[in-house]
């Protein structure tokens, strides 16, 4: 029995997903809760296990497409062993018509029951019944019909024009369509490339199965043509398409900046004891094998900044300002798909060892793009180091939903004046962004001076704390 397995919400009623990368292709055999595909969110990216035991018939959506929550996108075998019917039967004969049930109406009972699996990855009946297909004497199926036929439900080479030329019961499948009926294979991301390279995909002989055409064989034919022919306008620009984390961060920005009034301050700080204090740290055994950076003593230094001040942990409301005892400590990051800002939930409750693994691992899933949606919700102040970047400072735009954000420039060496001496001392400079509805300048001010302060003197962490 072919069961199909469709896109489902992986939380907070998210509306379409990017198919990122498969892990099974069709023929392979699959167990509940094997990881099947990575998808990518308008929030993270999110690893999906499968909810049948079988052999996978068909993989429904290529890599690289955006499809709707609830969208079938792949389709397993649950009884390699059976005889099931063979998938363009159901469309074609008088029966698929008609409505009629198939002999005894077991076998369509079967297929209409589904079984509950795993928790938020179910597979709901439909309701509604399939339009019986046209004969494929009478009429050519279009060119995308024919792709979305012979890409889901190709297995053997025979296979792609089984389900559309014979009738219910014929003893062989047809033969392979000729050329002149038959468009060429290509999926729709590498006829899209075909276009903007220029490139006929009539005239490149396919590597892929069935003579499909790959983005490589789209690559190669574009270098081959003379310079000439090479300068076209697809070759001198390039489009990225704006979808996942890119595209939500981009929306959530342009929302937070003609929201929330933005004001910013800057602090240039010596910071030579805490890089003296990070060196200590690191030889100390409680905290294992996990890096300590200057990024953890920021940290520290902002919590204990917002334990003194209350008001800059807080978010506005339409008739009220929300303050929040309790600090989920966002930590902005740069990664492939997109700038996301995971956090650290309750690091106002944690101790320096512990913020310091929390914010390690973080920092990793983050990179790997293995963050959850949980983890990029809910934050209420960030960190944005641009240091790492060779940057001294910046005007950073708040996270939506919070009020303040610091950011945490490079670390360098700078002539200072020391007890009226010039020294060459390690110098940064802070810059906090806040929103003025919610921390006028005095708070914001404070805020920052309170950071800047614990940043040239880290035993006011303790005094403060």
């Amino acid at each position: 029995m072919i069961k199909e397995f469709r896109l489902p919400d992986v939380g907070e009623g998210l509306q379409e997903a990017e198919i990122v990368k498969w892990h099974v292709h069709s023929g392979d055999t699959v167990k509940v809760n094997q990881t099947i595909v990575e998808i990518e969110t308008a929030k993270a990216v999110v690893e999906l296990p499968c909810p049948f035991d079988g052999v996978v018939s068909a993989v429904m959506v290529a890599e690289g497409d955006t499809v709707d929550v609830g969208t079938p996108i792949i389709a397993v075998e649950t009884d390699p062993s059976g005889d099931a019917p063979p998938v363009g039967k159901a469309a074609s004969g008088e029966k698929a018509a008609s409505g009629e049930k198939a002999s005894g109406g077991k076998a369509e009972k079967t297929a209409e029951k589904r079984t509950p699996v795993l928790v938020g990855y179910g597979v709901k009946a439909s309701s509604t019944q399939r339009r019986a297909r046209k004969p494929a004497a009478a009429e050519t199926p279009p060119e995308e019909a024919q792709e979305a036929v012979q890409e889901a439900f190709t297995t053997t080479p025979a296979a792609p024009t089984s389900g559309l030329t014979s009738a219910p019961g014929a003893p062989a499948p047809a033969p392979a369509p000729t050329p002149a009926r038959v468009a060429v294979l290509a999926k729709p991301p590498v006829r899209k490339l075909a276009r903007d390279l220029g490139v006929d995909l009539a005239a490149i002989e396919g590597s892929g199965p069935q003579g499909s055409i790959t983005r490589d064989d789209v690559q190669a034919a574009a270098a081959t043509p003379s310079p000439a022919a090479r300068a076209t306008p697809g070759e001198r620009e390039e489009r990225i398409p704006v979808k996942g984390v890119r595209k939500a961060t981009a929306a959530a920005m342009v929302a937070s900046a003609f929201t929330a009034p933005h004001v910013t301050e800057f602090l240039q700080i010596d910071v030579t004891e805490t890089m003296a204090a990070v060196r200590r740290l690191r030889e100390l055994p409680d905290f294992g094998d996990v890096k300590v950076s200057p990024l953890l003593l920021v940290a520290k230094a902002l919590l204990t900044a917002v334990k003194r001040h209350p008001t800059a942990n807080a978010v506005w409301s339409d008739d009220a300002i929300v303050v929040k005892h309790y600090v989920n400590l966002g930590i902005a990051a740069a990664t492939e798909r997109g700038l996301i800002v995971p956090n650290v939930k309750d690091a106002h409750a944690m101790s320096l060892p512990e913020l310091a693994r929390a914010l390690a691992e973080l920092t990793e899933r983050a990179r790997a793009g293995r963050c959850q949606p949980a983890e990029l919700t809910g934050g209420t102040i960030t960190i944005t180091n641009v240091g790492v970047f060779g940057i001294d400072s910046g005007t950073p735009i708040l996270n939506p939903g919070e009020s303040a954000i610091l950011a945490f420039g490079q670390v360098r060496d700078m002539p200072w004046v020391v007890d009226g001496q010039l020294a060459v001392r390690k110098v940064t400079t802070l810059a906090l962004s806040f929103d003025h509805r919610v921390i006028d300048g005095e708070l914001g001010s404070y805020v920052l001076r309170d950071v800047g302060a614990m940043l040239e003197d880290p035993l006011r962490m303790l005094a403060w704390s």
